[in-house]
């Protein structure tokens, strides 16, 4: 069974394996429980799992009333499942409920799947940050919604 729930620090060691599975530059353990661990008062984070197992994860700040996806990752073993649709689902729904009247977040460039599915939501692209991803240099897509 699939359940998606806020991430605790006890999950950490779960989110750092879909971490590096995911990205080429991770973050690391400790900058994930700073986010968890109420020290960034403006991060909110969740987690999707099946039978008890995390595969995945999304994060989000928010400050006053804009959202900013932190990240977003999906094991590599459970893409293309719609999983990565049904997390991004449920924050979008989480910011909103929060009182944000706006999300936004960065994506690669090169990373049209992604791109495809926060079109879904009816993110638009809204400029290009340079050279964003320090592993290559690649640019990153500014993507925005309202949300009201």
């Amino acid at each position: 069974m699939v359940k998606i729930r806020k991430m605790l620090p006890d999950d950490i060691e779960e989110v750092m394996a879909v971490e590096h599975a995911t990205f080429a530059v991770p973050w690391t353990a400790e900058t994930f429980l700073n986010e968890v661990n109420g020290e960034n008062p403006y991060a909110h984070y969740l987690v999707i799992e099946k039978n008890g197992a995390i595969f995945g994860y999304c994060g989000l700040w928010l400050i006053i009333d804009e959202a900013h996806v932190t990240n977003i990752a999906i094991h590599p073993e459970y893409r293309g499942q719609g999983y990565g649709e049904k997390l991004f689902r449920q924050s979008f729904k989480e910011a909103i409920e929060m009182g944000a009247i706006q999300l936004s977040l960065e994506v690669r460039v090169s990373n049209t799947a992604a791109q495809h599915m926060y079109r879904k939501f009816g993110l638009v692209p809204g400029g290009i940050r340079k050279n964003y991803y320090t592993d290559n240099g690649e640019d990153a897509l500014v993507m925005w919604v309202g949300l009201k």
